[in-house]
Parts: structure tokens; sequence; C-alpha cells
């Protein structure tokens, strides 16, 4: 067994697919299910009592949606790492579940390994967006925010750096290591980021990367 086993919950509303998931990621040494949901009502309580590091969320849920849960689950966590699993790259649910907290968005039609590597991103406080995912993200930043400043207008030549190595993927601490400061220093910049740039989340950070030119879909 691994040192650092990632605990997940899954939640979605077909048993057969929470099943499938589960077999799939029990195959993973470093990966464990600790429990499942099959609503939005369910998954917020087991979020607060599981406390997993990952949760894989589906979206169109009875009695309480995939949006709902996860804004319920951010206001009681602000750190709880969200995955969401979907089978509609087109859902208009795709902005308002980014916008919600979620870290990071999969298609259902995804590879086992495409969805084992996703999980190590979440956990590891990454962006993860499948590329059709991230088009469609992108287009729709750029239709709501149209007249937005340049980064370089708006932060510090620190705080672009540290955008541009949020784009390509690099964590807090590999960030922090690539500069040579500390990871405090990075969620300070981090933080200042997200605010000066009216980001909710470390995901729309690296939207408004891949919108803006600092970084392209093949980064991700």
């Amino acid at each position: 067994m691994p040192d650092q086993t990632i605990r997940i919950l899954i939640v979605d509303d077909h048993a057969v697919v929470r099943k499938g998931l589960s077999a799939i990621l029990e195959t993973e040494p470093d990966l464990t299910v600790v429990g499942e949901a099959e609503n939005g009502n369910q998954a917020v309580w087991k979020a607060r009592s599981l406390k997993p590091d990952v949760i894989l969320m589906d979206l169109v849920m009875p009695e309480k949606d995939g949006i709902e849960a996860i804004k319920e689950i951010k206001k009681e966590d602000a750190k709880a790492n969200i995955l969401v699993i979907t089978s509609f790259a087109e859902d208009e649910k795709v902005f308002p579940a980014i916008k919600a907290g979620a870290l990071g968005y999969l298609l259902k039609d995804s590879s086992p390994d495409e969805l084992i590597q996703a999980i190590h991103e979440i956990y590891q406080g990454k962006a993860s967006l499948h590329p059709t995912i991230a088009r469609k993200l992108i287009q729709e930043l750029k239709e709501e925010k149209p007249e937005e400043e340049p980064a370089e207008q708006v932060l510090t030549s620190r705080e672009v750096e540290v955008l541009n190595l949020i784009a390509h993927g690099l964590s807090n601490q590999e960030i922090a290591n690539q500069l040579m400061v500390g990871e405090t220093t990075v969620r300070f910049h981090v933080s200042n980021i997200l605010s000066k740039l009216h980001l909710a989340n470390r995901t729309q950070a690296v939207l408004y990367a891949l919108k803006e030119g600092y970084a392209k879909l093949e980064d991700l």
C-alpha cells in the first residue's frame, strides 16, 4: 500500500456508473473509494462526514443537482477537490460548475487512464479540463468578459509569472520550487491573481490564461 492513498467519494444517480468507476479506481494501489452518493443531498453530508480527498461529481441528479451540491460542499470546505464527470460537453451547467468551485471537468467517455490522471491532478490542486470542455469554457469567458484588461496591466510581473506557471499545470509547490520561494508566498500570489482578475478559482485562472494566450490546451 502506498504511503499516501487518495480517498475518493463517487457521486452519481446511476448505480452502474458508480460501480463502474469504483471498479476502475480500485485497481490503482494509491486510490481508494471511501463512499458513494446517489444525489446532491447525500453528496453534501457524505463529503462532510467522510472528508474525501477528491469528489467525483455528476451534475444531473434528483433531489439536489451537482451545481447546488458543489456550492454547499465548497461553502463548508473551501479546499474540497471536486472533479465533475458528465456525459454532456454542451450542457449549460458546464460553466456554472466551474464557477461553483469545481477544479476539473471530465467527460464520461474518457478513458480510465484519463480519469486516473485527472484525479491525481485534482488531488494536487491543479486544474484538469477535458479539451472539449476547455474550449467551451474559453468561449464562454470571451462572451462574458469581452473587454478585460490584459493581465500585464493588472498584475505585477511576478504575478504574471505565477499565472503562466499555473496555466502550464504546475502546483503551488512546483511553482515555489521553480521560483525558489516558499509555498506560502505562492499561495499569496495566487490569491492576488484571483482577486485582481475577478476569478473564482484556480481553474478559472487557467481558462483566463488560455484565453489570453499565456498557454495552449496542450499545456494542460
